[in-house]
């Protein structure tokens, strides 16, 4: 009876793990959202500074526009990461559930000759198969997503440490602008060590 056991034992801690893993995720892409939030108002500040400060910070202003539309699109991208979380969530659920199910079959076919209890086990088997590839499926499109994402956030700092060098071509505003675009680095920076630590998160290493 032990050995008819070992592979739902072997799993249960795994799937488990995986559904920590996945939530500890979850929130880390919220925080990068609320971050998200945060460039898009600094941005628009950064556009009517810019509009004060005149000619002298044109490129400036075209760089914190640009800094804006980065803000929307990353939501864009968040939100999509989002639905791929809440996918993964379902899939590692029904592991779970399919652990149990499969552990409760096996002991029923080990005290039970009948062979229709054996047919159900065998049809939870392939179930079970199924969810393991559509785990698997969801893990590698979210891989894939957040890889997108940390592409896209570099970029942003591309922008940011431009806009820092526009600054100082501000004049009587090289000050402020300087201001603004520091914090922009330091904030785009903060989001890139969020997305980096989550492309290397133990999840993605699961088999």
């Amino acid at each position: 009876m032990t050995t008819a056991l070992v592979p739902a034992a072997h799993k249960t801690p795994q799937a488990g793990v995986d559904l920590m893993r996945i939530v500890r995720i979850n929130e880390e892409i919220k925080s990068v959202v609320n971050v998200a939030f945060k460039i898009n108002i600094m941005a628009l500040n950064a556009i009517f500074l810019a509009k004060r400060a005149g000619t002298a910070a044109r490129g400036f202003g075209v760089l914190s526009n640009e800094l804006r539309v980065f803000s929307q699109d990353l939501r864009d991208c968040m939100s999509s990461l989002t639905g791929l979380v809440h996918a993964c969530v379902d899939d590692v659920s029904r592991m779970l559930q399919d652990i149990r199910h499969t552990a409760l079959l096996r002991q029923a076919v080990e005290m039970s000759s009948k062979p229709e209890i054996a047919a159900v086990l065998a049809a939870r088997e392939v179930k079970n198969e199924r969810h393991a590839q559509s785990l698997a499926s969801q893990r590698r499109q979210l891989k894939r997503a957040l890889e997108e994402a940390f592409r896209m956030v570099e970029l942003g700092g591309v922008l940011a440490k431009s806009a820092k060098i526009e600054a100082a071509y501000g004049q009587s505003f090289a000050v402020p602008l300087s201001q603004v675009s520091g914090e922009f680095d330091g904030v785009v920076e903060e989001i890139r060590a969020s997305l980096e630590s989550l492309r290397h998160s133990a999840f993605f290493a699961t088999k």
